[in-house]
């Protein structure tokens, strides 16, 4: 049993001598060309994934990503702030040349758009009388037939006089009667609006009294004729004034 032992090994070593020695790198060399091949098949799926790796979180940013133009800074600020309420291009009746806006006394600063509009319809009602005053204050010294024509003094004393003394309670009574109407024009003094606030929809001195039809129904039209009232107004207050401070400096008639 050894001696076969014996030749068996002798005979392995020797076919093992005579192998070439190129015999055993065929499996090397097939392994190579598979670690040589795989690169050119793995190489496009290499590129391929950074892509879809980068793609995939746009996408999904992009779904959930709000609306960039409503967000960008630069589109906010091209809108204005809402301007606050200006008497001077709130309320254009009354501006005019060669002055514009003239407000010397600064009443109309600051002010609110109720303030405003109990100021304009304060001038209105003032304007209207001095307009009538300013007509009647001259012609009453010189056509005066009331009373038989007895009172015949300067315009500015002429209520001290006997007979106007009692005629005076009917002159207020009528235009009591006439005042009544305004008073429904403010909100109530004991609500939340106070003393002298007007209501919200009241138009400053527009009494919806025009029984020749002379009020234009576009919008420049009335402004324009709005302005020719307060600005008549105006010189009338002034005028009446002029005749009230001449006839007491002189003690006389105007003319």
């Amino acid at each position: 049993m050894q001696l076969k032992a014996l030749t068996s090994a002798a005979l392995l070593a020797g076919a093992q001598a005579f192998v070439a020695p190129g015999a055993s790198k065929p499996a090397l060399a097939l392994r190579a060309e598979e670690v040589e091949a795989a690169p050119v098949e793995v190489a496009p799926v290499a590129e391929a994934a950074p892509e879809a790796e980068v793609v995939a979180p746009v996408a999904e940013v992009a779904a959930v990503a709000p609306e960039p133009v409503l967000t960008t800074p630069s589109v906010r600020s091209t809108r204005a702030p809402p301007r606050a309420w200006d008497i001077a291009l709130d309320m254009p009746a009354g501006i005019s040349a060669p002055f514009g806006y003239f407000d010397p006394a600064g009443l109309g600063k600051k002010v609110t758009e109720k303030r405003a509009k109990y100021f304009r319809e304060c001038e209105l009602k003032h304007g209207r009388v001095a307009m009538l005053a300013a007509f009647g204050f001259p012609i009453a010294e010189h056509f005066h037939p009331l009373f038989g024509g007895n009172i015949d003094v300067p315009s500015y004393v002429a209520y001290q006089q006997t007979p106007l003394q009692t005629f005076w309670p009917v002159v207020l009574l009528y235009v009591g009667i006439v005042e009544i109407f305004s008073v429904f024009t403010f909100e109530n003094p004991f609500g939340k609006g106070g003393f002298w606030t007007l209501k919200d929809d009241r138009v400053p001195g527009d009494f919806g009294w025009d029984p020749m039809d002379m009020y234009p129904t576009d919008p420049a039209g009335r402004v324009e004729m709005q302005t020719k009232e307060l600005n008549n107004g105006r010189v009338a207050m002034i005028a009446v004034a002029g005749m009230v401070a001449q006839e007491l400096v002189t003690g006389a008639k105007l003319f």
